[in-house]
C-alpha cells in the first residue's frame, strides 16, 4: 500500500501542489479580512487536492503515448506500469466526483462552477495537440485557485480576485514556458504545439519576461483593488525579484530550469502567503 501511495504521488507529482494552493489561502483571507474557520480551511484544501489530481491524472493518462517516447518523462508510473490505467481512470473518477461533492458543502456557486473548472484543467492536455496556447490554459487552471477561494468566503467575484488571478495566469504560463525550453527538440519532432517549438529558445524566453511583467502589474492592481498596505506591497516587490532571480538562472544555464521552475516558484507563493497574512493581521 505504501509502495502504491508513493507511486500515485509521484505520478500526480503531489508536492508541486504548493504552487497554486497559498492563492487559495490568499483570495480566503483577504475575503474574510482575517481567518475563515476550521471548516472552510478543510474544504478549501480538500478541493485543492483533489483538483490538482483530477488534473494531472487526466495529463498524465492522455499524454502516456507520449510520455514514453520522451527521455525525460519516459520513467513516469504512467508509462512504466507502475500505475495502471484502469488506476489511473479510477483516481480520475473519484477525484472529479470528490471536488464536486467538496464544492457542494461550500456553497451554490461553488457547486455550480465545479464542473466548469474540471473541464478546464482537463483541457490543458488535449490543447497542447492543436495550439500553442497550452501555456495559457495551464496558466488558467491555477489562475483559477485566488477565483474558487473567494468564491468560498463570499459567494461572488469581486474585481481585486479577478487582477489576482490574471497574476497567476501570466506567473504560471510564464514559468511553464521556460520549463517547456527543455522539450524544445521534442516538440518538433513530435509535431506538438508549444511556444518554444514554434518561436524557438530566444523569443520565447522574452515572451516568459513579457507575462512576468504583466504578473507583477495585475498583482499591483489587486493590492491597490483590495486596498492593502505595506505588507502586500512588500510581497509584489519580493516576487518581482524572485522572477527576476528566475531569469537571471535561465539566462546564465539551462540545467538550473528544474531550480528556477520549483525552488523558486514555490519560495514565491509561500511568501506571497505569509506576507498576506501579515497584511491582514
Amino acid at each position: 500500500m505504501i509502495k502504491s501511495i508513493k507511486n500515485i504521488s509521484e505520478l500526480v507529482m503531489f508536492k508541486h501542489t504548493i504552487f497554486a494552493l497559498p492563492f487559495i489561502f490568499i483570495a480566503m483571507v483577504v475575503a474574510s479580512n482575517g481567518w475563515f474557520g476550521w471548516r472552510l480551511f478543510f474544504l478549501g484544501l480538500l478541493a485543492s487536492v483533489t483538483a490538482r489530481n483530477f488534473a494531472m491524472g487526466v495529463n498524465r493518462y492522455l499524454d502516456r503515448d507520449i510520455d514514453a517516447l520522451n527521455p525525460r518523462t519516459k520513467n513516469r508510473p504512467s508509462v512504466d506500469g507502475r500505475v495502471s490505467n484502469f488506476t489511473m481512470v479510477i483516481f480520475i473518477i473519484l477525484n472529479a466526483t470528490l471536488f464536486i461533492l467538496v464544492a457542494y458543502f461550500i456553497n451554490g456557486l461553488a457547486f455550480k462552477l465545479s464542473i466548469p473548472i474540471l473541464l478546464i484543467l482537463g483541457g490543458y492536455t488535449l490543447f497542447k495537440r492543436f495550439s500553442s496556447l497550452a501555456h495559457i490554459v495551464l496558466g488558467l487552471s491555477l489562475g483559477l485557485a485566488p477565483i474558487a477561494g473567494v468564491v468560498a468566503v463570499e459567494e461572488y467575484i469581486p474585481l481585486w480576485s479577478i487582477y489576482l488571478s490574471i497574476g497567476v495566469l501570466f506567473w504560471v504560463a510564464g514559468f511553464d514556458l521556460l520549463y517547456s525550453l527543455q522539450d524544445m527538440e521534442f516538440d518538433k519532432e513530435h509535431n506538438l504545439y508549444s511556444i518554444p517549438s514554434k518561436f524557438g529558445a530566444k523569443n520565447t524566453i522574452f515572451i516568459a519576461r513579457v507575462f512576468h511583467i504583466l504578473t507583477i502589474i495585475f498583482w499591483i492592481l489587486f493590492v491597490v483593488s483590495a486596498n492593502l498596505g505595506f505588507f502586500a506591497q512588500l510581497a509584489i516587490i519580493l516576487s518581482a525579484i524572485a522572477l527576476a532571480y528566475e531569469h537571471y538562472l535561465i539566462s546564465r544555464d539551462w540545467t538550473k530550469i528544474d531550480r528556477a521552475f520549483f525552488t523558486v516558484n514555490g519560495y514565491l507563493s509561500i511568501m506571497f502567503l505569509i506576507l498576506i497574512i501579515l497584511e491582514v493581521i
